[in-house]
């Protein structure tokens, strides 16, 4: 990862998805059609712990349609989405989240820095 990618994840107020451009050796299903992907460092304890347990990398969607409200609790996330992965935790189902919408930044190949949220 570039220098300035671990000085964002860093100083980050809030959930970060960094967007790199052109990826190698990463899974063919979690590389967009421009060749592009988004990594997110999970903050999140018992994201962190999974992770560790599993000994690799999780690929996970949004918990919203893109364009839609991020949902402030599991009850709503959408239908869509969930019928649409291959598994959900039962864990902190009812908690509420103040948390606030991920930022999402490209990091491109040229050294370019693109904010999209």
């Amino acid at each position: 990862m570039p220098e300035i990618a671990w000085d964002l994840i860093e100083s980050a107020d809030r959930p970060l998805t960094l967007i790199y451009d052109k990826v190698k050796g990463i899974a063919p299903n979690a590389i967009a059609k421009g060749g592009s992907c988004g990594i997110r460092l999970a903050k999140d304890t018992f994201c962190q712990q999974l992770i560790q347990r599993l000994g690799k990398p999780i690929i996970s969607t949004s918990a919203n349609v893109s364009g839609e409200e991020t949902p402030k609790d599991f009850r709503s996330i959408s239908d869509t989405i969930l019928k649409g992965v291959d598994f959900v935790v039962n864990y902190r189902q009812n908690e509420a989240t103040s948390q606030k919408s991920s930022n999402i930044i490209k990091l491109k190949n040229n050294g370019e820095i693109k904010i999209i949220r």
